[in-house]
């Protein structure tokens, strides 16, 4: 990491934000991987509608986005935006509690509710993360900011991940699961304390009752900006893909590789690892520099290793039984696997991280919330979509890997569409 972006980071501009962040991508992800691994390891009475299952739980997760973005915009630029992640935070407690009331209970359907609640908390904590930072950070310090942000995001679902993989099954596990999830929560909500004030962007902003209409409001105005139209349909398009690969991990380590939950668990620590080391080799490469130069060449790799992620898979032949992780390194065939899937990731920070700074570089600060918000409702649709249709794709009979296949050549267009938005005739 460059010495600005660790001087960036020991600074009260930031670390305030980034370590509330920080801890709360861990505690989402630390329930929802143990939500996965519970469903994905214990009910083997269908092992089709574990699949479905796994698969629509993302989509529970994201569904809130498109339903509650635009209001959670309008009261990020409403409000002064250090008491918003205060009172977020305060409600990932709440949520918190029922989740170890659902585990005590051990109800899956019950759990169902709480990743729909955690949505909800992402849903109005996201305007407020991603508008403060343009107005704690100046605009040369954006990408640096960012590439910080999104590294420390995807540590944390590394963190999250194995802890949540690991833990549930463990003897008390979610007793354990329970407890580590409230005190993570507190320690988010102290940290949000510490997040500087700055001055409501729209004081006088009035919140429109009707969501679907401010919906659509904020969605037209955000893409009637020519500017902000490749930022906000590229990032949409990450998190199709990042959704889709996630939510696949449980099912193609299983059913295509034969491998056990520790096999999961090592595909989620590559990818959060990758994005981590794309997001912050990003961060170096522009220099500072607010620009897409770097876009197509994450889409590049993101289309070729892709479709070899996929072309391996097609040569796995599982084992009668499940092997662990030690199990699978030792196999020489599985690194081709590894490393493909590492370079996805990679990729896909060079990709993402500078369409962000974009976003926010080329929002006004009085719309900039409203700007967000608009990206996440796109999110939001992209992502339910992803999780649907694959769910569709593995009901009507094609397999995991039909969906990596999909994943890889659909990607072909994006790959052209962001050189050609980047690099324009003259």
């Amino acid at each position: 990491m460059a010495d600005s972006e660790l001087g960036l980071l020991a600074t009260r501009r930031l670390l305030p934000l980034f370590v509330t962040q920080f801890l709360g991508a861990v505690n989402d992800n630390l329930f929802k991987n143990a939500l996965v691994i519970l469903i994905a390891y214990h009910d083997t009475s269908s092992v089709r509608g574990a699949e479905i299952l796994v698969t629509l739980a993302g989509a529970v997760f994201i569904f809130p986005y498109f339903l509650f973005s635009a209001t959670a915009g309008q009261i990020a630029d409403r409000f002064e935006k250090q008491r918003l992640v205060r009172i977020v935070k305060l409600w990932e407690i709440g949520v918190m509690l029922v989740a170890a009331l659902g585990f005590a209970l051990d109800s899956i359907g019950f759990q169902m509710l709480v990743l729909f609640g955690l949505g909800t908390q992402a849903a109005f904590f996201g305007p407020v993360k991603y508008a403060i930072i343009p107005e704690l950070l100046a605009e040369h310090e954006l990408m640096a900011g960012n590439a910080l942000i999104e590294a420390g995001t995807f540590l944390a679902i590394l963190i999250g991940t194995i802890a949540g993989g690991l833990l549930i099954l463990a003897p008390h596990g979610p007793a354990i699961v329970s407890l580590l999830q409230l005190a993570l929560a507190a320690l988010g909500w102290c940290a949000s304390l510490y997040v500087p004030m700055r001055p409501a962007a729209s004081p006088h902003l009035r919140i429109a009752p009707n969501f679907a209409a401010a919906t659509w409001e904020i969605v037209a105005y955000a893409y009637g900006h020519k500017t902000l139209r490749l930022p906000l349909l590229g990032i949409s398009w990450f998190w199709l893909l990042g959704i889709a690969y996630l939510a696949q991990f449980p099912n193609y380590a299983k059913s295509i590789l034969g491998a056990d939950n520790e096999v999961v668990t090592l595909f989620l620590t590559i990818f959060s690892i990758g994005i981590g080391v794309g997001s912050l080799l990003c961060g170096r490469l522009q220099r500072g520099e607010v620009s897409a130069r770097l876009v197509p060449l994450g889409a590049l790799g993101l289309t070729l290793f892709g479709l070899d992620f996929w072309l391996a898979g097609q040569s796995a032949v599982p084992g009668a039984s499940l092997i662990g992780a030690v199990q699978f390194l030792g196999t020489l065939g599985h690194w081709r696997i590894v490393v493909d899937l590492f370079a996805i990731a990679v990729a896909g920070g060079l990709y993402c991280v500078p369409l962000y700074a974009i976003m926010q570089a080329r929002s006004e600060s009085a719309h900039r919330a409203r700007v967000v918000a608009a990206n996440n409702i796109m999110n939001a649709l992209f992502m339910t979509f992803a999780g649907v249709a694959s769910a569709a794709m593995l009901a009507a009979g094609l397999g995991i890997g039909s969906i990596f296949l999909t994943l890889g050549l659909a990607n072909i267009a994006v790959t052209v569409a962001t050189w050609r938005s980047t690099h324009p005739r003259k």
